[in-house]
This record gives C-alpha cells, sequence and structure tokens, in this order.
C-alpha cells in the first residue's frame, strides 16, 4: 500500500473486520458520510485488495474441530524447487489453515487443526511426512485458546 488511508477508510475498515455483514447505509451512519461516498470508498478498497475478500468465521470447537496444533518443519534441502515442491504440496491440506517460511532454524510453521489427537496423528504419519522433501517435524500442541483473531490492528499501524 502505497497511499495512507484516509480516517474514513480506517474506520469501514474496521467495522468490516468486526462484522462484514454490517450494511453501507450503517456503516456510512456510524462514520458520518452519505452511503454513495461510503460505498465507492468500500469498493475502492476493494479493487485495491486491500480487501481481499468477506468470509463467515466459524466456531472450530462447536465444529467438533478440538486440536490445532503448530508444526514446524525443516526441509532435506531448501533449493528453490525444494521449496516451491513443499509449498504447492502443502497448500492442498485442508488441515493446513496457515502456512509460514520462517527465519531462524525452522523452514516453515504450520498451524494445523484436527478433529481430535487421533486425526492429527493420522494426518502426519499418512499425509504430511510421506512428503520426501520433510526431514524434521516437531508439534507443538495448542492447550488453551488465550486470543484468537481475524481484526489487524489499524489504529496501531496506520
Amino acid at each position: 500500500m502505497t497511499n495512507k488511508l484516509a480516517n474514513q477508510d480506517i474506520e469501514i475498515l474496521k467495522i468490516l473486520q468486526r462484522d462484514a455483514t454490517t450494511s453501507t447505509a450503517s456503516i456510512a451512519e456510524r462514520i458520518n458520510l452519505s452511503q454513495s461516498p461510503c460505498w465507492r470508498r468500500i469498493n475502492r478498497l476493494e479493487e485495491d485488495g486491500i480487501i481481499q475478500r468477506r468470509v463467515a468465521l466459524l466456531d472450530r470447537a462447536q465444529l467438533g474441530m478440538d486440536v490445532v496444533v503448530f508444526a514446524t518443519i525443516n526441509l532435506t534441502a531448501t533449493g528453490r524447487q525444494n521449496l516451491v515442491s513443499f509449498e504447492t504440496e502443502i497448500v492442498n491440506h485442508p488441515e493446513v489453515v496457515e502456512c509460514y517460511t520462517m527465519t531462524g532454524i525452522w523452514d516453515y510453521m504450520l498451524k494445523i487443526v484436527t478433529r481430535d489427537i487421533r486425526h492429527y496423528e493420522d494426518f502426519v504419519r499418512n499425509t504430511l511426512t510421506t512428503s520426501p522433501g520433510i526431514r524434521e517435524l516437531h508439534s507443538h500442541m495448542a492447550v488453551t485458546e488465550i486470543k484468537n483473531t481475524t481484526e489487524l490492528p489499524l489504529d496501531t499501524q496506520l
């Protein structure tokens, strides 16, 4: 993002990241703007890619997905082809909800969500570690969720 966002844009983003179903009329009223300019601002934020998509956030516990694991991975080799191969493969596993390249001693960190520990074990043994590129995998089980949000800290960053 090369241009600094206007305060009204930031307020729109704060409202939408809390509830993407908020109507344009309601947003416009809350930020003291008429509906048409508000709609144009939202549309521009979408066109610029700042708003990537609008989604429903699901309650994983109510869906019976009780296990969250942060897995750290090292590859057998970190050449470009190995990285591309691993990344191409990992996006196809629905259990992996986040994947990051890392600095330091680990090549990747994955956030994995499964129904239970047995499902996680099956996923690791029969899917994840069947990849020939993985040299080392360490599992870090989340015990208690203290904070989990998708809201970006707009007040502190812009």
